[in-house]
């Protein structure tokens, strides 16, 4: 016997199915919670790409104060005054593309996203991931619980 509560080999309700919502209905809110994962992973490297373009503009000051000290100052100025500065984009630096990124496409995949869970399947995350988990999961087995014990094993 265990002090387990009978619902602990069970789903969480958030992510069960809500009634009458179809596999078709499940299929879509699952494909734009892949879309979301992709743009999340896309803006993961457009922050990458801003945070490495700054590091390389830092590195230029390295760059520029070598080739003065070793007696090529012309092209040390041509750096400093061509490429120290430079918007990446017409008017812009990368900081000013990831806030404009942010704030419109992004801003907008993630409230579309919301708005469709909330239409099709009353705003519950990953209902067919879930769905996946218990067909694929042994019932009963160490690793394979449902949900989170206080006292399980991470896997």
């Amino acid at each position: 016997m265990t002090d387990e509560p009978q619902h602990a080999d069970e789903p969480d309700p958030l992510h069960l199915r809500p009634e009458g919502v179809s596999d078709d209905a499940v299929a879509a809110v699952g494909k734009m919670n892949e879309a979301v994962e992709m743009i999340e992973r896309a803006r993961g490297h457009l922050y990458a790409f801003h945070q490495m373009t700054g590091y390389a503009d830092e590195l230029l000051d390295d760059v520029i104060d070598g080739l003065r000290r070793t007696g090529h100052p012309e092209v040390a100025d041509r750096i400093d005054q061509e490429l120290i500065g430079l918007n990446v984009i017409a008017g812009r630096w990368t900081f000013q593309v990831v806030e404009e990124y942010d704030d419109g496409y992004y801003r907008t995949f993630c409230d579309l996203d919301t708005a469709v869970r909330d239409a099709v399947v009353g705003g519950r995350r990953h209902v067919m991931e879930a769905e996946a988990k218990e067909r694929r999961r042994t019932r009963g087995r160490p690793g394979h619980a449902a949900r989170p014990r206080e006292t399980d094993d991470p896997r």
